[in-house]
């Protein structure tokens, strides 16, 4: 269940971190002197859009923990305190990778500013923006592994708990999935065609399996219940 309450300062504080990050990838668009420059710009406006897609689904991961579970304890927030600096990390290595990307599928279209790399060095790349994914996501999960163990304090039932739990494997999933992603990076398997890239569609499989898997679980605890969804 989403809380309905005044947000407390450690999400105020969150949020304006997560503005600031949007400020930086806004910031890294490079004002532009003239009608070359401004088209280019236009051009790398869909590098722009998928950063701050990835940005917002972080978000959104962040902000469903802290309306669904009133807990600021220690470990809370030294965990939100590594997650958004994680973040803010995170930046460039997710706007330069975003560009690279639209540089691979539409060629100096909409790709811009991006030189040839070498494998050696499209496998850099792919490795810190899987650190950082893997890093943000497996501070999620471990919040919300928190949450299940402070069951009591939170005034969770059976229930409660185990949808905590849910949650956690599930954010877990996603950060298994930056973690083969730095494995193949790391072994420069693939990464002239994106192969540490592409391995972030197994997120999608997961997250079903991991969803269906413990909706049969759940019905066995409250029959006619629905699994509560995860942000």
């Amino acid at each position: 269940m989403i809380l309905n309450r005044n947000v407390s300062r450690l999400e105020a504080f969150s949020d304006a971190i997560f503005g600031f990050a949007a400020t930086l990838l806004v910031v890294s668009l490079d004002p532009p002197a003239s009608y070359a420059a401004l088209i280019a710009n236009v051009r790398g406006f869909a590098a722009f859009g998928v950063s701050f897609a990835w940005l917002v689904l972080l978000w959104v991961a962040h902000n469903a923990y802290f309306r669904r579970y009133e807990i600021e304890d220690a470990t809370v927030i030294v965990l939100n305190s590594i997650f958004l600096f994680v973040v803010v990390f995170y930046v460039y290595p997710l706007r330069y990778a975003a560009n690279t990307a639209m540089a691979f599928f539409f060629g100096g279209t909409l790709g811009v500013g991006v030189e040839r790399l070498a494998p050696s060095e499209l496998a850099t790349m792919f490795a810190l923006f899987g650190a950082g994914w893997t890093a943000a996501l497996g501070c999620i999960a471990l919040l919300h592994l928190h949450a299940a163990r402070r069951r009591d304090a939170l005034g969770l039932d059976e229930l409660g708990a185990f949808d905590a739990v849910t949650a956690a494997r599930h954010y877990f999933g996603y950060a298994l999935v930056g973690l083969v992603s730095i494995a193949l990076a790391l072994g420069e398997v693939g990464v002239t065609v994106g192969a540490p890239g592409w391995v972030y569609g197994l997120m999608g499989p997961i997250s079903w399996w991991n969803g269906a898997a413990r909706a049969r679980a759940r019905a066995a605890l409250a029959p006619g219940d629905l699994l509560v969804a995860h942000g």
